[in-house]
């Protein structure tokens, strides 16, 4: 299995182009809420320590970075990554323009840092929307300093069969609530159709040990809904 075409990484630019202003809202009302838990017991198991540096690629709004910050009393620094500008400039908006944060315009596969940077690399709900994963994996390998640990929290595969049942019928609702809230229902159908096809748990995990990580391990949150996955560069 593999995520994407190439074409595919024009695709979602657009897709998060135009629904970026209400992203927030949107994330709210697909979880119930329960996103803004997922992101605090991701930012819980990895444990940051005070003067460290996080890059957070594919950052969004910034929702990663800020619960980073604030868990190390903003003694370190946050270097927020997504490729859509609009997307940047409201995570811009959530910091105030912080000195402890920066901001790039970059994607997954390509990032403009040096070898052995950073601390931790961090990315949630944007892995299984990169072209070609090897390389994003690559990537963060490359920039983590060793002893660095990667964060990954993505959507996964519900384990419980009666679970399942339930939230695919949820599932299909989905692109509707997006019309009704955003005026469109394909950004939606797409982020629907993408977390279908992209990895199971056990999967994900032979890739991240494909790129030379070590002690790779997984945590599965509400049944499977959302996996977090750690590794670390030695």
């Amino acid at each position: 299995m593999k995520t994407y075409h190439e074409s595919n990484e024009r695709l979602v630019t657009k897709v998060f182009q135009d629904v970026f202003d209400k992203y927030d809202l949107m994330n709210d009302l697909m979880s119930l809420g329960i996103h803004r838990l997922w992101k605090k017991n991701f930012i819980n198991w990895l444990n940051p320590h005070k003067k460290t540096t996080l890059i957070d690629v594919a950052s969004g709004t910034g929702d990663i970075a800020k619960l980073y910050l604030e868990k190390i009393n903003y003694d370190g620094f946050a270097y927020c990554v997504d490729e859509n500008k609009s997307m940047l400039e409201l995570n811009k908006k959530k910091f105030k323009k912080n000195a402890n944060v920066k901001w790039y315009c970059n994607n997954a596969e390509k990032l403009p840092f040096k070898n052995n940077y950073f601390d931790y690399y961090t990315i949630s709900f944007g892995i299984r929307n990169v072209n070609n994963l090897n390389n994003a994996l690559k990537e963060a390998h490359r920039v983590l300093k060793p002893g660095g640990r990667f964060l990954c929290l993505e959507f996964s595969k519900v384990k419980n069969e009666i679970l399942n049942k339930f939230y695919k019928i949820y599932s299909r609702s989905i692109p509707q609530i997006g019309k009704l809230v955003v005026g469109k229902s394909e950004p939606y159908e797409y982020l629907i159709n993408s977390i279908e096809e992209f990895y199971s748990q056990e999967e994900f995990f032979k890739q991240i040990k494909k790129q030379n990580f070590t002690n790779v391990s997984f945590r599965n949150l509400n049944g499977g809904i959302v996996a977090i996955h750690s590794a670390w560069k030695v």
